[in-house]
Formats: C-alpha cells, structure tokens, sequence
C-alpha cells in the first residue's frame, strides 16, 4: 500500500516554516511591506520581479510567471520530490516524520478533530446567544455596556455568557447528541464525583471564544463579573488546542498587522478589546501564557515589529524582558509602549482617548534600551552594582546579529555608565558565559515582623495560595523563587508554608502530614480549610490563580503601608520635619496611584 504523510503534520511543517526565512537563505530579498523582492532564481533578469508575500506565505515571479508555497519553492530549488522537500523542511524545524499508511486509526483521528470543533462551535453558539438573547445574562450585557462594548464587538467576537448554573452547557450540547466523554477532553466540562453528573467548567462568567487561523474555535476564556477568584479561568489544553501556538485576537486582526507592519501584543482579553474597539485591530493577547518561539514566528509571518504592551508592575517587567529573549531569538525587532503607572490599554483609552494612545504608540521605544535603563536603575548607581547591570546589559548585547546595532549600543551603555567603550566592546564580544537560569536569580532577603491577620480579601488569596502550594509543583518553584515573605501576610499561613516546601513530596502530602505542621487551633483550622477546596474548581488554572493570589496580597501590603504612611505623616506634621512629611506625602502619592 503507497505510504503518506498526514495532513497535518504537512500543515504543521508549513505553519513553522516561515517562506521568506527560507527563501533568504538562498538569494537576497528587499522587504516592502508585505512583500519581499528579489531576482529571480528560475529565470536570468536584472530586474527584481520575484515577490515572497510574507502575509499570505507564498511566491510569485511577475517575469516568468512561476509561483507556489514554500514546498514548491524548495522542490524547484533542490529538485525534490514533495515528500521530500515535506522531510527537509521538517528537519528544519524540528519535526521528525515518518511516511505511513492512512491506517482505520488514522481516519479515526481526523474524524474525532473534526468532531472537537462541531463541539466547541455548538458551546460558542449556546455561550454566543446566551449572552444576546437571555434574561439571565442581563448583568453581563450591563458590565459590557458599563466598560463599553456593545453588540457590534460582541458580535465580531463572538462574545458569550456561560449561565450560572452546574449544567447549562452540559445539558445543551447534550441534547446535540455529543458524547459526554469528548466533550470532557475539551475541557468543556468536569465529571462529576460520587455518582454525580458532569458539570461544566465554566460557570457564571463572560466566555471569550479563541479562534485560529481559520476562524474556528480551539478554545474559551471566561471572566467573573465581580471580584472573586480566580479571575479568568481558560480551556485547558486538548487534541485542538496548545496556547503556546495561537494568539487572542490574531484572526481577526492580521489584515491590519500586514498592512501596519506592527503587532500590540497584550496580555488579557479585555486589553486587546479595548485596542481593537479604538481603532488598534492590530493587537493580540497570549492565553494565559508567556509569549513562545510559536508565537513569534506567528507575529513575524504578518509583522515587521512587535511593539509590547504589558501590565505596568513588576510581573509586567518581567514577561516584557522575557518576551523580548524570544523576539530577539526570532529575529522580529520588538518596541515597548509605556503608559502611565496604574493604567492598562482600557484605562488609558477610556481616560485619555485614541489619539492619546496613538501618540504613546509612536514614542514606542526599542526594547533593549528599556532594558538598559531598567536594568542600571535596578542595580543602583554604586560601582558594584554598576558592574552587575553592565553583566546582564553585555548579555542581551551579545545576542545581536547586527555588528553595527551591537555598536551603537555599546556606546550608549558606555556613555551611560561613563565606561571607556573600548573595555565595554571587549566585555561584549569576549568568550560567552552560558545564560544562568531564571531560577538562579538572587534575591534580597527581606525580613518583616509577623503582620496582623489580613482582611477577608487578602485572606482567601493566601489560603488559595496555600492550596497550590500543596498540590501543584510549579507554585512551590515560583514561591521559592520569589520568596514566602513576599507571598503571604498572615504570620500563620506564612508559617505554614514555609513548613510545608520541607516536606518530601508537597505535592502528594496527606491530610496527617499537613495537620502535623499546625502548632495550634488556628493553624488547624488553616490546614482543614485548604483540605476542604475543591480540585475541579481550580480547573488546571494554577498560573492564573498563582497571578490574581499574588495581586491581591501586594494590594493588602499597599493598603497596609498606607495606613502607616499617614501615621508617619502625622508625626512629621507634629515634629515640624517638612522634608520628611514632604517625603512621605510623595511616597503616599505613589502608593496611591499603584493602588489605583
């Protein structure tokens, strides 16, 4: 029986391999917006009228009239056979294949993807009109209005509303006539315990359908209308979806990033809502993940520059630098856009309008030089810590391809620090130390005095903390990474986790063990309560809980050292010292805005 090669590891093969990359890596191409011309390698001529369309990942000739997609294109270059040049592009990218016979299970496979969408498109369908037509998502359709969006976007969106109920999607796609255990592998809903019937996962929330390429549907995302916790739960990953691959908002959006030549990248829904509603379509936001090596080549295949636009706190800091590793690797110059302290796209818009944030767009700047600011204020102005930041700035300067961008980077450092740039040029192109892991980052240790119990807020945020310390591996490596000080308030539950990362296996610790570590009444009653919550309803969304526990902690410590702060006010104002109530007063302003 003749062998093949699936379908979609041919799709995949094509979807990694980026036409004009591999083009370039056999005659020169000029970049004119989304086309890429050079002379032709299929005819002799003097004139570039060979066109690589980077949009829609294909080739033309305009003199000899030859043309195809990047399988074609390596097939005439090297006189390949198809399969052949499928292996070779495969190869390139990492993918191993091995040409098979289209066997009962194949078929099968292909059959039940196509079935997973049909699923997914009937919930969008019942989340879509839930939301237009049903009394009971009226408080939904009033927060939309109360933000701003009304039918036009919640229909090009395909906004939703999942009901509050155990079973509403459940039921429906039931009565569809879906196999409830398919409907299960896409996270839709969760099987229930003790005899009990499925229930669904999302419950009570907007519901923001993520759509690929095509325009189908791989995935949701849901958000609370009030502030409970987690904030945003999304679909985990399944046969269709991988959220290290797609980009919120990327099919609806790329005929602008063609022809801007810039992608915003965001990190929630909302943020690339508020963008695309003011007349920014070119905005994408990454599903609850940090932007990945997939995402790049996605961005780079539809745009000339990635300009970033995370949230302006410490988290955003780092997936802002993280991100630009990634682009850099890939090789898509990347911009910041800053806005001011305690906004995000839809404050800005909202406060300030789209021309505002036009002009914040155009004042983007390059990256790297945010790095280099960042990474000199971080370290302080003393020699040694002077000397540190030059380490990581002479890092990220190695990586440049550009002799002449390395250059001139160089100097700017140079002048910056008031280093001789001779000395800086040789600690940058000397022998390259390997990258230290993010996890080997040194961190202050700070010491703080055993605070009083937190509010109810910030309580449920420590105890839901607590929980994924116990049952989920990464939350232990992130609360180590960024210390138990900084995590928890209550001197309790900040004991109690410090006791619990010694234990040998937290992850697999039993209710005796963890009531061991409880000194008293009240630490018990902690440790009850943790064993008490319920796994489902974490719905594989330990990094999003991980993100909203953290902000809700840092929000109590602000509100705390407001208090303190008018206290100390108060005193300076009664001892006659102006310049520290001066002091105080601007370190109460700043405490203010990042509270906002």
């Amino acid at each position: 029986m003749h062998g093949r090669i699936p379908e979609d590891k041919i799709q995949e093969i094509r979807d990694r391999n980026d036409i004009v990359e591999v083009v370039s890596s056999y005659l020169p191409l000029k970049a004119a917006g989304p086309n890429n011309f050079g002379l032709c390698p299929f005819h002799s001529e003097k004139s570039p009228s060979f066109n690589v369309n980077a949009a829609r990942q294909t080739f033309h000739c305009f003199g000899c009239g030859v043309s195809g997609n990047v399988f074609s294109f390596l097939m005439r270059m090297e006189g390949l056979s198809f399969v052949e040049a499928v292996r070779r592009l495969g190869e390139r990218v990492g993918v191993q294949l091995e040409r098979e016979n289209l066997s009962p299970e194949e078929k099968q496979r292909r059959r039940q993807q196509i079935l997973y969408y049909r699923i997914n498109e009937a919930a969008c369908d019942f989340f879509h009109a839930n939301l237009m037509r049903s009394e009971e998502a009226r408080a939904a359709r009033e927060y939309l209005k109360k933000r701003g969006y009304g039918h036009e976007i919640a229909r090009e969106f395909r906004l939703g509303y999942a009901l509050d109920r155990w079973d509403g999607l459940t039921r429906a796609l039931a009565e569809k006539g879906f196999d409830p255990k398919d409907i299960q592998t896409l996270g839709l809903t969760r099987p229930g315990q003790q005899g009990r019937g499925d229930y669904d996962l999302f419950r009570g929330r907007l519901i923001f359908p993520i759509l690929d390429l095509h325009g189908q549907v791989q995935a949701f995302g849901g958000r609370v209308l009030g502030d409970e916790l987690p904030k945003y739960l999304n679909s985990p990953e399944s046969p269709i979806y991988h959220k290290a691959r797609i980009l919120y908002g990327l099919y609806q959006g790329r005929e602008e990033m063609r022809r801007s030549g810039e992608a915003i990248v965001v990190e929630g829904y909302f943020d690339q809502l508020a963008l695309h509603r003011a007349g920014f379509p070119q905005a994408v936001a990454t599903c609850g993940t940090a932007l990945t090596e997939e995402h790049a080549r996605l961005l780079k295949r539809y745009a000339k520059k990635a300009l970033l636009l995370f949230d302006q706190d410490e988290a955003g800091r780092r997936a802002t630098f993280k991100a630009m590793d990634v682009l850099q690797a890939a090789g898509l110059p990347a911009a910041v856009i800053a806005l001011d302290e305690g906004d995000d796209p839809d404050s800005f818009l909202a406060g300030k309008g789209a021309e505002s944030f036009r002009s914040r767009l155009q004042a983007a700047r390059p990256v790297l030089e945010v790095f280099i600011d960042d990474a000199l204020a971080r370290h302080g102005g003393s020699v040694e810590g002077q000397a540190k930041a030059v380490e990581e700035i002479a890092a990220k300067l190695r990586a440049l391809t550009d002799d002449i961008e390395r250059s001139l980077y160089i100097r700017m450092v140079a002048q910056k620090v008031g280093l001789d740039e001779s000395l800086l040029q040789t600690k940058v192109s000397g022998r390259r130390p390997a990258a230290p892991s993010p996890r080997q980052e040194t961190r202050p240790k700070r010491t703080t005095a055993s605070p009083p119990s937190a509010p109810a807020a910030g309580l449920r945020a420590q105890m839901m903390l607590l929980y994924l310390l116990v049952r989920e591996p990464r939350a232990q490596e992130r609360v180590k990474e960024e210390g138990v000080e900084n995590l928890f308030l209550d001197a309790n539950i900040k004991e109690l986790a410090e006791k619990i990362l010694t234990l040998p296996s937290q992850e697999t610790a039993s209710a005796e063990s963890l009531l061991s570590l409880a000194v008293d009444g009240v630490q018990q009653d902690i440790v009850q309560g943790v064993l008490r919550e319920d796994a489902a309803a974490f719905a594989e969304e330990a990094e999003a809980i991980f993100v909203d526990c953290r902000q809700a902690v840092a929000k109590e410590r602000l509100r705390r050292r407001k208090q303190e702060l008018h206290q100390l006010i108060q005193r300076a104002e009664s001892s006659g010292d102006l310049l520290e109530m001066a002091r105080l007063q601007a370190e109460l302003m700043q405490v203010n805005r990042q509270l906002k």
